[in-house]
């Protein structure tokens, strides 16, 4: 995110001790060392706490923290006093995009463009905002004048690899990966890449080569965290179960080491949620119009719980277009938050019914285009289950369906999966918590929205497919299609970790508990 500043217009006013300093936490963030970039910015920030280059560096590593209001307010005073720099612009939009702000991160980024077309730097980070938000055409346009401006930009080949990995080009995309490391042994994304090729296994030799990637100082923390993931699933593939989970110990907790999940704020987070509707159980002005946002279909789960199985299984239906994990509702829901100046939930009690219907409608907009070919869509973001709620308020008219799985299985898949910005997957303790949160909004939910919300037990779908498919079809107020029962013949991008699996049928294997064994009884006593 930060490159070393050019001089002098940056440093402007800082002792030599302090630009000496401002420089070497540049590098350290630029090699992703965020503990060292700390170190080095404390005398600075302390001595020149408005200078503009202190302030850009600081809100990159408070971002790094996931203290996204003190990075918004140092980039923000930062770019104020230099609001043509590219390279302000270029972080201001990479601290929103953290802060989950992609709208906004969006905009600075396309500004930095404009300002300096030349800076591959921010078009690989619109690339990849893009991609978040499921705008892949021009994720791959702004990745493709990344990689022409800087030809050894790995991330974003990396990223256009992964690309091809969601058009179902499998073989292309290992190709490309294999490339990569060839040129630079250490850069994880590409081993990770490799790894979450389901239809192949790591090559002889794989395991030496990351093991000593590990260990590579050119290696970023980055690089640590998504090659320790990639070899643990090389020694899953081999069977070597203890060196997986000690692999994936390592990960997660240098993962874990630069930013801690707040397991107390986010269950502080969900009770003020139940407490806010709770209070407006009866005094709510009721909907205006019950089929108003029928054509939206969310699936809400915890990752690694076969809710891209259920939207494949959908996508299926000629009535229903997939549309993936978009970003949409958390980003109005953020954009209230700014317009009341309140965290959510607590605007909550002073919304009326053209309130939840101005977001509804703000919804059904922004998500108009996957409404070209087919009357119905999925919103396949996970954690949309925080604001089912407010869904029923924005949208009464839409469905939402809840994925559940074994619990174990659950939260042992999402523990060795290299998941972005998920971080209560780092430590089983945290998983645990953040699992029975899960279960005790979507029980709640079931409980009050029965004929809005329905369960899909992953389980149940492979016990009995044609019956469960059925049942969700009829929920859905859908005919039964037997495509629906051969959704993997289905062609269409897939971004999610199960985006191989999906094009496969129904398979029967996919619990890996049992083979752990004993090792995973710290999880089986965290979710007891």
């Amino acid at each position: 995110m930060a490159t070393t500043p050019s001089l002098p217009s940056r440093l402007q006013g800082l002792t030599p001790r302090a630009v000496q300093q401002v420089v070497a936490t540049a590098q350290a963030l630029e090699a992703g060392r965020v503990d060292e970039a700390e170190a080095q910015i404390g005398a600075a920030i302390a001595a020149f706490p408005h200078q503009a280059e202190v302030l850009r560096l600081w809100a990159g590593i408070r971002s790094q923290r996931g203290d996204h209001e003190a990075a918004i307010r140092a980039i923000r005073a930062a770019v104020a006093q230099r609001p043509a720099d590219a390279l302000y612009l270029n972080t201001l939009g990479t601290v929103l995009a953290e802060a989950g702000d992609y709208d906004g991160a969006i905009a600075a980024l396309r500004r930095c463009c404009e300002l300096q077309p030349g800076l591959a730097l921010a078009w690989f980070n619109l690339g990849v905002l893009l991609t978040r938000c499921v705008r892949h055409e021009e994720a791959v346009t702004a990745l493709r004048r990344a990689v022409e401006l800087a030809p050894s930009h790995v991330q974003a080949r990396a990223l256009l690899a992964d690309m091809l990995r969601v058009a179902n080009h499998p073989t292309e995309a290992a190709a490309e990966y294999r490339r990569i490391l060839a040129e630079r042994p250490c850069t994880g994304i590409a081993w990770w890449g490799l790894a979450d090729i389901r239809t192949s296994r790591f090559e002889a030799g794989d395991v030496a080569r990351m093991q000593a990637a590990l260990r590579d100082a050119h290696a970023s923390e980055d690089d640590i965290v998504a090659t320790g993931f990639a070899l643990a699933k090389a020694f899953d593939e081999r069977g070597e179960y203890a060196a997986s989970l000690a692999a994936l110990e390592q990960a997660n907790a240098v993962a874990r080491r630069r930013r801690r999940w707040d397991a107390a704020g986010f269950d502080a987070f969900m009770a003020s949620i139940r407490d806010a509707y709770a209070a407006l159980a009866d005094a709510e002005d009721s909907p205006q119009d019950e089929a108003f946002g029928q054509e939206a279909i969310f699936i809400t789960s915890l990752p690694r719980s076969g809710s891209t199985l259920i939207e494949q299984i959908l996508a299926s239906h000629p009535a229903v277009e997939g549309a993936g994990e978009l970003a949409d509702l958390p980003l109005l829901i953020a954009g209230e938050s700014r317009r009341r100046q309140q965290p959510y939930p607590r605007w909550v009690g002073a919304m009326r019914a053209d309130d939840w219907r101005r977001l509804g409608q703000a919804y059904l907009d922004r998500t108009a285009h996957w409404r070209r070919r087919r009357a119905l869509f999925t919103d396949k973001l996970p954690n949309n289950w925080y604001y089912i709620d407010a869904i029923r308020r924005m949208l009464p008219g839409a469905r939402i369906i809840a994925v559940r799985r074994d619990p174990l299985e659950t939260c042992f898949s999402c523990y060795r999966q290299f998941l972005y910005n998920n971080e209560y997957t780092r430590s089983f303790a945290d998983l645990a918590g953040f699992w029975r949160a899960f279960d005790r909004a979507t029980r709640d939910a079931l409980a009050r929205h029965p004929g809005h919300v329905h369960e899909s037990v992953y389980e149940d779908l492979l016990a009995q497919p044609e019956q469960r498919i059925r049942s969700l079809l009829d929920f859905l107020g859908l005919s039964f299609e037997p495509s629906c029962l051969e959704f993997h013949r289905t062609e269409r991008d897939v971004r999610s970790p199960s985006a191989m699996q999906v094009r496969e049928p129904l398979r029967h294997d996919t619990a890996r508990s049992d083979r752990y064994g004993a090792l995973l009884d710290p999880l089986r006593a965290a979710l007891s």
